[in-house]
């Protein structure tokens, strides 16, 4: 007789972008629901995982957050290899983080090396949009939408870590374009039991 186990799935979620545009504090605001105004710079790379049921399937993404720094943009193979999604952030407000995207969009295919680089799923994320109200950004949706189209049509939200805005429509979307990317090699963890924790979310994805 078969027992009925779910599949938990193992995502890698690698998220980059200048320093300064907020990756550190939406994985935290998704992670920990925690808002904090101290910015410390990431040294290194650092990761959080948070697990999540989408349709049957248990899901614990493994979250890596890089520290933006041009040095440390060398984090090496081994830190992007297995990644299933990627995530480019930038600041609404800062023209210069919109402007190197292509630059991380090129660096994270030439590391990570994927075998389909135009399939691999890319997402990008519009931070820091509650600012000023709003009244001083200076990349507009429609400037970032176009950005999207012309690197295959990616995913686009625009997010604020600080009011908790669009954070976990942002990463649910992240997770379902992770697990349809999912390659063979994932590790699945038998015998799970069936209890999820009340505050996962369920719900469709903009994507």
């Amino acid at each position: 007789m078969a027992m009925s186990v779910r599949r938990r799935t193992l995502l890698k979620v690698i998220v980059l972008g200048d320093s300064g545009v907020g990756k550190t504090s939406l994985m935290n605001q998704y992670v920990h629901k925690k808002f904090s105004q101290q910015y410390k710079a990431t040294i290194g790379a650092d990761f959080v995982t948070k697990e999540l049921q989408i349709d049957d399937r248990l899901v614990t993404l493994q979250i890596w957050d890089t520290a933006g720094q041009e040095r440390f943009q060398s984090l090496g193979v081994a830190f992007y290899r297995g990644a299933d999604c990627c995530v480019l952030v930038y600041d609404v407000n800062v023209m210069r983080s919109f402007d190197t995207l292509d630059t991380w969009h090129e660096e994270f295919l030439k590391q990570a090396n994927p075998s389909d680089p135009r399939a691999f799923p890319f997402i990008l994320l519009g931070n820091k949009i509650d600012i000023d109200g709003g009244n001083s950004r200076v990349v507009s949706e429609k400037k970032a939408k176009e950005w999207c189209a012309s690197k295959g049509n990616i995913p686009y939200f625009e997010t604020s870590a600080k009011e908790d805005y669009n954070v976990d429509a942002a990463f649910l979307c992240i997770a379902k374009t992770a697990l349809s990317n999912e390659h063979e090699q994932d590790i699945y963890f038998q015998g799970i039991p069936e209890a999820v924790p009340e505050s996962e979310q369920r719900g469709g994805c903009a994507c």
